[in-house]
């Protein structure tokens, strides 16, 4: 029995095996449990892209963008996965229970974060089990590849080609494929300029850029 037999046994790995971590010395990240997640599933994407766990890149890249974004929470989250949708989940070092954090969804396109009263070992073995749906927007997914849409890799995102938080709609139609590196940037800088604007705003013309090929 492993620490995260029901997360494994309800999500399939797209890949064999891992990426590497790329530079991250997973021994400084001061949390034997991080560490040891990392080294087991780091660089990992499951069910068709609907969940993946970080590289040293995308972590790099998501530090960035909550930084962007989500200032308040730059210091206190420790990113280590996203969906396919490129939203984060970060280990909230503010908030434990047990003695563990908690974990945060920090969403580019709906401009919020949201607290989930999990840690890493219960949101893997309970609400991605349990409350897939309501984690991953998992039957969106399914639509989404219905339509034809790819499944993203693991430097891509099916972002919001106009944010929810701009007036865009959680529809299919308003999804494409996009670098996760352009989406993150874009929503980052989005979001920093409609601080303090109402939900829904109407700013232009925008769209996010999808990738090339």
């Amino acid at each position: 029995m492993t620490m995260f037999e029901r997360f494994e046994s309800n999500y399939s790995q797209d890949a064999a095996l891992p990426r590497p971590l790329g530079g991250v010395e997973v021994n400084d990240l001061d949390d034997p449990l991080l560490e040891d997640f990392f080294l087991r599933y780091g660089g990992i994407s499951f069910n068709k892209g609907l969940y993946r766990i970080m590289t040293a890149e995308t972590m790099g890249l998501a530090h960035v963008f909550v930084s962007d974004a989500f200032p308040s929470f730059s210091k206190r989250a420790r990113v280590f996965a996203y969906d396919w949708l490129g939203r984060i989940f970060a280990l909230d070092l503010m908030r434990l229970e047990g003695g563990l954090p908690l974990v945060l969804l920090l969403d580019p396109g709906a401009r919020e974060v949201l607290e989930i009263p999990s840690n890493l070992v219960t949101f893997h073995e309970n609400e991605l089990v349990d409350h897939g749906e309501e984690a991953l927007a998992v039957v969106f997914h399914k639509q989404w590849l219905a339509m034809g849409g790819l499944a993203p890799n693991q430097n891509q995102c099916i972002g919001y080609k106009r944010p929810l938080f701009l007036g865009g709609k959680d529809t299919v139609d308003n999804l494409d494929l996009s670098d996760i590196d352009v989406y993150w940037t874009l929503s980052g800088q989005l979001i920093r300029k409609t601080r303090g604007l109402p939900l829904g705003t109407r700013v232009g013309s925008v769209r996010i850029s999808s990738t090339e090929g």
